[in-house]
């Protein structure tokens, strides 16, 4: 069990300072069980806390951890250069948050990425040394041969690494795609190794990680979702 003051809990969960909260609340902005709180110093029960802010409900989170189905166009950066940064599409008081993105996909790239505030899980599932395995469905501009897959499953040689690498899986959808995972987290490294291949990537989605799919969180493109203790145990190496 764990109390926090009201003013304390704003703040944590990213709505501002701890003098814009205590506006927040002295405004009768906040509300708890329909309850309308204007007391600051109140100390509320942080577990299984629902409240109300500008009359939208949020639920108490020590952490987030969430998953974006991301569409093409937009950066995994906290300062994008070129396209809008993935945090445009999260609620504001995330970015307070200091939620970022579990590794990165590129501007182009579609599908699953996860973003959390906690420090060790984005190192955990950032690490290579991990072998999480991460699953793409790669359109390619030539059509996909059992001599494509094959160079993909044997290894391919890229440029700055020390050994060929390897996809775990690899098969052929459809004429021009295919599905790959992957376990070593390189940069670039489905267009680097399909490219190595003699092929070219058309255009790339990630589909799952580890035993989390896609699919079977039912995300649109450019919306996201909080992952449960059961959605994030899929995410670890022991239980795959």
């Amino acid at each position: 069990m764990s109390k926090l003051s009201l003013d304390r809990i704003l703040q944590t969960q990213g709505f501002g300072t701890r003098k814009y909260c205590r506006g927040l609340v002295e405004d009768g902005e906040v509300r708890i069980n329909g309850e309308v709180i204007e007391n600051y110093k109140s100390t509320i029960e942080t577990e299984g806390l629902k409240f109300t802010v500008f009359d939208e409900e949020w639920d108490y989170h020590a952490h987030l951890y969430l998953v974006l189905h991301k569409p093409a166009n937009f950066e995994c950066s906290r300062k994008p250069s070129h396209h809008p940064g993935v945090l445009t599409l999260l609620p504001e008081q995330f970015t307070w948050r200091d939620v970022q993105p579990v590794g990165r996909l590129d501007h182009d790239t579609t599908g699953m990425l996860l973003m959390s505030d906690d420090g060790p899980f984005i190192h955990a599932q950032s690490s290579p040394k991990r072998h999480i395995p991460k699953v793409y469905v790669a359109t390619t501009a030539e059509p996909v041969t059992d001599e494509l897959v094959a160079q993909l499953l044997s290894g391919v040689q890229l440029h700055d690494e020390p050994e060929p690498l390897a996809a775990k899986i690899c098969r052929r959808l459809d004429d021009n795609q295919l599905e790959i995972i992957l376990e070593q987290g390189k940069y670039h490294q489905v267009k680097r190794m399909l490219a190595a291949a003699g092929n070219h990537c058309a255009a790339l989605s990630r589909t799952a990680i580890g035993q989390l799919s896609l699919t079977s969180l039912g995300l649109k493109e450019g919306e996201w979702c909080y992952l449960t203790t059961e959605q994030i145990a899929l995410l670890v190496p022991d239980s795959l």
